[in-house]
């Protein structure tokens, strides 16, 4: 999730309606992923309509988009993909301040736990919309992925893999950089200790 500050509020009708249409665009996107029977092409056509999306939308955080050339994403690795439960675990409050909305509340509902990689905590969030958070910082935080750490689920603006009763999906190569990556005119919450592995993940974007 990334959360508008100044200068990017929409306040005008063309605004308001470039930010639903890129929220509708990117639900789009991972309803694609979700419906794709092969991982690696649903990989491969989330980069592609994603660097379409940020290179031409209106409501893109890339601020130079004249030379924008793509996002720097690595080659799809299975290795790196996950069906999981979401495990219980103690109840944690995450309040997340922002220039426009306020605290944004969210709260520990669980976490996942990844063989061989370790635990990531599963946030709800506790406001208008509800959904699941999931970001993730790893080992390579600031030398080669984004330093505040990158996104795999946001549900609420329908960056969502899948799940089934019992299990959801957890796909490490579906990593991606919160806004404020991009445009400081961003606020992001950003990967706590509760969502930091020891390793490095070679997968998913690049800072």
């Amino acid at each position: 999730m990334s959360l508008p500050v100044q200068p990017f509020v929409p306040r005008s009708l063309s605004d308001v309606s470039a930010v639903i249409d890129w929220r509708l665009r990117v639900a789009q996107i991972y309803a694609d992923v979700r419906a794709s029977s092969s991982p690696a092409d649903a990989h491969r056509a989330w980069i592609a309509a994603r660097d379409e999306l940020f290179a031409t939308h209106p409501a893109s955080p890339i601020l130079d988009r004249d030379s924008f050339t793509g996002l720097d994403v690595e080659p799809y690795d299975p290795a790196y993909r996950f069906v999981v439960p979401i495990e219980p675990a103690e109840s944690r409050r995450m309040d997340v301040p922002t220039g426009t909305d306020g605290v944004v509340p969210f709260e520990r509902v669980g976490v996942v736990t990844l063989p061989g990689l370790g635990s990531l905590a599963v946030w709800a969030l506790r406001s208008y919309g509800g959904g699941i958070f999931v970001p993730v910082k790893d080992a390579l935080a600031g030398h080669g992925t984004y330093g505040g750490g990158r996104y795999l689920l946001d549900t609420i603006k329908g960056a969502h893999l899948g799940s089934s009763d019992d299990d959801i999906v957890v796909d490490l190569n579906f990593a991606y950089n919160p806004s404020c990556a991009y445009d400081p005119a961003w606020a992001c919450p950003l990967a706590t200790a509760d969502n930091t592995l020891a390793v490095e993940l070679p997968v998913g974007e690049r800072a």
